[in-house]
């Protein structure tokens, strides 16, 4: 059987086309997930495409069991463990069932002020059962926020 460039074409384009609504498909898929879950995906604030940070594996709402795993992102800005100012680096806090620092303020160390100096990016938390809030908090390396625009905060609910 002889194929003509026009039959090779037509070919073509339909897997293309059909590749293009598979894409479709999954995109729905993920969107409806997050509808199913009764959790949007973050369109406030900030979001992993802006500057700012972000909490890696956890979204606002979710329900949790603790210990809880957490991992802090950043964009933006570089981690670096604590010490000295520089520009455009920075480490995490995270605030238990607090709000952001603001700008130029220090950061706490209490039980619910956590300090991650020396650059870390995850640990593990220990909470009581129920609703808390978390906010990640961005600073400098001597625990000065850099404010609300580098800081996120979300809602989570502690169950058995």
């Amino acid at each position: 059987m002889k194929l003509n460039f026009l039959t090779i074409s037509i070919v073509f384009a339909t897997i293309i086309s059909c590749n293009q609504e598979n894409k479709k498909d999954d995109q729905n898929s993920e969107e409806t997930t997050f509808i199913k879950q009764g959790v949007l995906p973050d369109t406030n604030n900030t979001s992993k495409n802006d500057s700012g940070v972000y909490f890696v594996n956890l979204v606002d709402g979710e329900k949790v069991h603790s210990p809880l795993f957490i991992e802090m992102g950043v964009k933006g800005m570089e981690v670096e463990p604590a010490g000295k100012i520089d520009e455009g680096k920075g480490h995490h806090h995270i605030i238990i069932d607090g709000s952001y620092v603001e700008k130029g303020q220090m950061v706490p160390k209490d039980e619910t002020h956590l300090h991650f100096g020396k650059g870390q990016t995850s640990d593990t938390l220990k909470l009581s059962l129920g609703k808390h809030t978390l906010t990640l908090q961005f600073a400098n390396g001597v625990h000065q926020s850099y404010g609300k625009d580098w800081s996120k905060t979300i809602t989570v609910e502690v169950e058995k």
